[in-house]
């Protein structure tokens, strides 16, 4: 096993200088191995074949240092002493130019992984990835019958017109999507629409400006383009063309010629990178290769029109983050997974990349295009605002193959018109200063400050808006290095736009409001900030405000995180109004080359907040999402099964990305619903009218569990849960073989963590079984669809209890139906349970579906609202509290027909229970933070929260704590009433079933270690990981 060790701050800023400096050289040494202009060339890859033979694999291995190919291969071959391995040479432009990676065949041997030990512990080696080569199906779907098919999964769609006819093809579905409408409009020039014709005549057309276009390659001839400077081809095809149209087509929304279909830059110099081949399959080495060669040759600008879910593809992400460094802009696609809420694409969620999503023509968002904020900071804090900008991307005309032009739809398109945009926009500043001003971070400044805020959609749909060519060429072209915040206003105030924070007003004693805003530094690639950041209240009421900053200690590359964390103060919880002020902070960066003394910029963050009086305890809910698990890292599996072609869970699960329009029904039912990210002993219960669980996958602390019985029985708090299949049989059976990293991916674990679920309720004689259920049913009138749900099999007496006929789809319920289908008439099955628990109240149900906006059949808001009258305020519907539904006895099963968890996995890999320690994060209340929350042991100073009695908070928030000699009181439960045994006995096992896509060796690299939001992510997920295979994925994309 690899031990990871937390290195200091110190260390940290170290690394940073010295991978700044490494940087530099690196580009210096590049450029000495490449000082003269490009001249139009055509260079070829000679064909490869990942596997070398049938009992030898490829594999990536990463160096910490820039070399040339045969200095990493004389390397490695005097250190490594084993033998069963061989060097594979890579012929492709790139091998002029030093690289940070080879890739060596290894023998399929029982010797594998000691060899592969063996070469990550050579001291220049940073870790070693599965390389392995597949084809598929053009358009074919990722998955078939729960069977993953090779490759990275890609979750982006492509848009084609057919017959007047709009169609959308899911690269995850086997199905396509008819919009049915005919095009009632003619194609418009996108040109037009955004006033290129102004740029035009005054001179600017692109000349001069390197763009990347990494794509299906662009055929030597084609007609519509003039200055076609350079053809690569990274794939194993013997190629440099076209023969999908995908990369003929973005080239020409960039810099097409043709009268019919022009694009925004037509002098630009065209380099096309062939990244995919004709199947649509690439690999991440391939990327790798082909963005090394594009630092090499300097280019300006760089679309990518591709993307997943997947944004712990650290080699990849990493070498993003380079690409930037190297003051290349990089512009890249939001992805086509709309309506859906938290479907952000990586790369363009990554704050140094413009992530773009995609507009009609009325100026709506597009219904493909992805939204919600970025889920890289989930449970611990809250999402950036992504998109950046919006673009036209509907019915988008650009060049065919060969000649002629066509339409197509999607951000892949909108994403183009944005790069052709940025190529136009950087031929404005002449070409002897080009670099000094304009950088990822003094565009996307020119892109956001510029564009025009839409009058319908939220800031996580549209960013700061469309983006308007002319506004951003008056902001470029007296353009002078600053830094700035994006978005540079929140304002309570202004709906739907600062949706969800103009939904609910903030008011005194709830867990802190969070708003991340991004830090753009256009004054040089590092940065930092010089002080903390200020609040200043433009009067007195301001006062009431307390605002706590979380931030990046170092900005790189080009961009940050400025952090909100905010409350009222006991004083304020009265108070009704608008409070209104600035947020300040000062960047500064080091000189550029002939400057004496540092950069220095004042950004400004404008606050309009609207603050209510504290609402009653009964119309206060709090929603746990500490306890929720997504992809990545792990197989977290949908949660309802008949939803084949998008198996994972990979939305977030936050109240504000699939759960957003539950959060606007409770708050339209009067409802104020706050999120705790942190364990339960981090909130108070006494102000809480009920707690509400759903769909969750983590394990709980034994003081959670305790303390949430305490809160139930005696302070009189409201639970409610909204649980989900789970069924270890059904979760083999969902398992597939991933020929990338050579193992089986298996759920870690199903819909939720019942096992979990049912120690958490055992105190309350609650217990939730393994059946999956399926079927129509109805309540009060009100139809509703059990989607994969659960069933009820302990319930106290005394409670109301309702069961309807379904189907058991499970392993185990395949017999059972089988009998059925000859006759037998279906056992009723519970699903709801409602029951008094000392001072509390308690509502149960087996399935989530029904809230989770994603891939929703029916919803169920009116169930959760009467619950929620019930476990709040004890209101009692007359249908669901009927005497015919009264348990006059128990509901019980033994111990031993419980679902348990699986012990042939490392859950530890994935949750932030099991292995860690209790504490609260900065989620929660101020005075709890970095302790372990109330009633077990809180150190802070000692102040008055409103409503709170006086708690001794110790020595100060800085001071550290002796837990050594902390007594936890015990809950006296009946042995019978516990829903498991093996409580953690069974997740003890070292043996990880499912590839954790997280660094094997924390050398933490220089991105990672000074781009705080991601830093913070990355390591809370790398730190909940003992072991971990990173592995070579292969890339698979829908094209048209």
């Amino acid at each position: 096993m690899i031990t990871r060790h937390r290195a200091s701050t110190l260390p940290f800023k170290s690394a940073i200088f010295v991978s700044i400096i490494s940087l530099a050289f690196l580009h210096l040494h590049l450029r000495h191995h490449h000082n003269a202009p490009a001249s139009p060339s055509t260079l070829t890859l000679a064909p490869q074949n990942q596997t070398t033979t049938a009992a030898r694999t490829n594999y990536i291995v990463r160096f910490t240092q820039y070399r040339d190919a045969r200095s990493h291969r004389e390397y490695l071959l005097s250190e490594v002493k084993s033998d069963g391995w061989e060097w594979i040479e890579r012929r492709n432009p790139a091998m002029e130019y030093p690289t940070d990676f080879a890739v060596v065949a290894i023998e399929e041997s029982g010797e594998k992984e000691r060899l592969i030990g063996e070469i990550e512990r050579l001291g220049l080696v940073k870790d070693v990835n599965a390389d392995s080569s597949y084809k598929r199906d053009l358009l074919g779907g990722g998955f078939v019958d729960v069977k993953k098919r090779p490759g990275k999964i890609f979750t982006s769609m492509s848009f084609s017109e057919e017959g007047g006819k709009v169609s959308a093809v899911a690269e995850t579905s086997n199905s396509s999507i008819h919009w049915g409408r005919s095009l009632l409009m003619q194609k418009s020039q996108v040109t037009s629409l955004f006033g290129a014709e102004d740029l035009w005549s005054k001179g600017y057309t692109g000349a001069k400006v390197k763009m990347a276009i990494f794509d299906t390659g662009i055929r030597s001839d084609h007609p519509h383009f003039r200055n076609i400077k350079e053809r690569t081809n990274w794939t194993n095809e013997d190629t440099l063309n076209d023969n999908l149209g995908h990369g003929t087509f973005v080239a020409g929304v960039v810099a097409g010629q043709d009268s019919e279909c022009l694009g925004f830059a037509p002098d630009a110099e065209i380099y096309a990178f062939r990244v995919f081949t004709d199947a649509q399959v690439s690999y991440t080495s391939w990327f790798l290769d082909a963005f090394n060669y594009a630092i090499a040759i300097n280019v300006d600008v760089l679309n990518l029109s591709i993307g997943g879910p997947d944004y712990l593809d650290l080699p990849f992400v990493e070498k993003v983050w380079e690409i930037t460094a190297n003051n290349i802009i990089m512009v890249s696609a939001i992805g086509n997974d709309g309506p859906l809420y938290g479907t952000l694409n990586n790369p363009a969620d990554q704050s140094d990349v413009i992530g773009v999503g995609g507009i009609d023509y009325n100026d709506h968002i597009a219904p493909f295009s992805s939204r919600g904020m970025s889920t890289w900071e989930i449970p611990h804090g809250y999402g950036r605002v992504k998109p950046d900008i919006v673009a036209y991307g509907r019915e988008i005309m650009g060049s065919k193959i060969s000649t002629g032009c066509k339409s197509l739809s999607g951000t892949s398109v909108a994403s183009p018109v944005v790069a052709g945009v940025v190529c136009l926009l950087a031929s404005v500043i002449p070409e002897s200063n080009r670099k000094s001003i304009l950088n990822p971070a003094s565009m996307k400044q020119a892109l956001v400050e510029g564009a025009a805020k839409l009058s319908g959609p939220n800031m996580y749909e549209q960013g700061a808006g469309r983006v308007d060519l002319l506004e951003s060429y008056e902001i470029l072209k007296n353009y002078q290095p600053r830094a700035s915040i994006f978005p540079s206003v929140l304002d309570f105030t202004d709906c739907p736009y600062s949706w969800p924070f103009c939904r609910q007003p903030l008011y005194a004693g709830s867990m802190p409001v969070i708003f991340n805003a991004t830090i753009l530094n256009g004054m040089g690639v590092i940065g930092y900030i010089e002080n903390p950041p200020t609040w200043h209240p433009f009067n007195d009421e301001g006062n009431l405000v307390s605002i706590h900053f979380t931030y990046s200690e170092v900005i790189w590359p080009w961009t940050g995180y400025l952090a909100l964390h905010m409350q009222i103060k006991d004083e304020g919880s009265q108070f009704s109004g608008e409070i209104e002020g600035n947020v300040t902070l000062t960047v500064y960066s080091p000189p550029v080359q002939g400057e004496k003394s540092h950069r220095s910029s004042t950004c400004t963050l404008h606050l309009k907040l609207k603050v209510v009086p504290t609402p009653p305890r009964s119309k206060r809910v709090l929603w746990d999402q500490f306890h929720s698990i997504k992809y990545p890292p792990g197989y977290i599996p949908r949660d309802s099964l008949d939803v084949r072609n998008d198996i994972l869970d990979w939305h977030g699960d936050h109240l504000h990305t699939n759960f957003h329009i539950m959060f606007n029904m409770l708050r339209d039912a009067g409802y104020f619903v706050e999120t705790l990210g942190s364990p339960f002993s981090c909130f108070d219960a006494r102000h809480y009218g009920t707690l509400l669980l759903v769909d969750l996958e983590d394990e709980y602390f034994r003081e959670e569990i305790e303390k949430l019985r305490d809160d139930v029985i005696s302070t009189g708090l409201g639970l409610v849960v909204f649980a989900e299949w789970y069924n270890v049989d059904t979760m083999v059976k969902m398992r597939f073989f991933d020929d990338n990293t050579r193992s089986w991916w298996t759920p870690v674990t199903g819909g939720a963590n019942i096992p979990a679920l049912n120690d958490l309720l055992a105190p309350f004689g609650i217990a939730f079984g393994d059946k999956i259920l399926n079927g129509d049913f109805s309540i009060d009138g009100e139809q509703s669809r059990y989607a994969s749900g659960t069933d009820i099999v302990r319930f106290p007496a005394g409670g109301y209890v309702h069961a309807f006929p379904f189907l058991d789809s499970s392993e185990s319920g395949a017999m059972q139906n089988v009998l059925l289908t000859s006759g037998t008439s279906k056992a009723d099955s519970p699903i709801l349970g409602l029951v008094e628990a000392g001072e509390g109240r308690i509502a149960v149900y087996g399935d989530s579906n029904c809230l989770d906006s994603s891939h929703m059949v029916t919803n169920c808001y009116w169930l959760l609202k009467k619950m929620l009258d019930f476990t709040s305020a004890n209101i009692r519907d007359p249908l669901l509290f009927s005497k015919s539904v009264k348990q006059n006895a128990a509901l019980y099963i033994d111990d031993s027909q419980l679902p348990s968890r699986r012990t042939d996995i490392n859950f530890s890999s994935y949750s932030a229970v099991v292995g860690k320690d209790l504490i609260c994060r900065t989620d929660s209340r101020f005075e709890v933070w970095g302790t372990k929350g109330y009633h077990l042991h809180v150190r802070g100073r000692n102040r008055r929260l409103p409503g709170y009695p006086l708690i001794d908070l110790g020595r100060g928030l800085n001071s550290t704590v002796d837990a050594s000699n902390l007594r936890l009181r015990k809950v006296t439960v009946q042995e019978d009433l516990l829903a498991n045994k093996y409580y953690w006995g069974m997740l003890s096992r070292d043996e990880v079933d499912v590839p954790v896509q997280v660094a094997t060796r924390w050398l933490v690299p220089a991105g990672v270690a000074v781009t705080g939001w991601v830093f913070a992510v990355i390591q809370h997920l790398a730190d909940s990981t003992e072991t971990a295979e990173e592995e070579e994925r292969i890339w698979i994309w829908s094209i048209d």
